[in-house]
């Protein structure tokens, strides 16, 4: 997977799971947790959506390195490949 691929991939599964705003208005390295407002169970279910939706295992100690599209984008390219 591209990372163009990966960052579409994040974005669709930010969307699916936090009402509200679109994380299009997102900047790249902006953490976004905090942007989209998110609690623990939006980013457990985020967490869990990109890794449906990529077909990737997703570790809890990797969670870490999922806070901003730049990041998490990296990260799903990375396991994906």
């Amino acid at each position: 997977m591209n990372h163009a691929d990966a960052l579409a991939l994040v974005r669709e599964s930010l969307a699916a799971v936090v009402p509200g705003p679109e994380p299009d208005g997102l900047g790249p390295d902006e953490p976004f947790r905090e942007a989209l407002d998110m609690d623990s169970l939006d980013l457990l279910r985020f967490v869990e959506t990109l890794a449906e939706r990529a077909g990737v295992s997703i570790p809890d100690e990797d969670t870490s390195r999922l806070t901003t599209l730049t990041d998490s984008a990296a990260f799903l390219a990375e396991r994906a490949s």
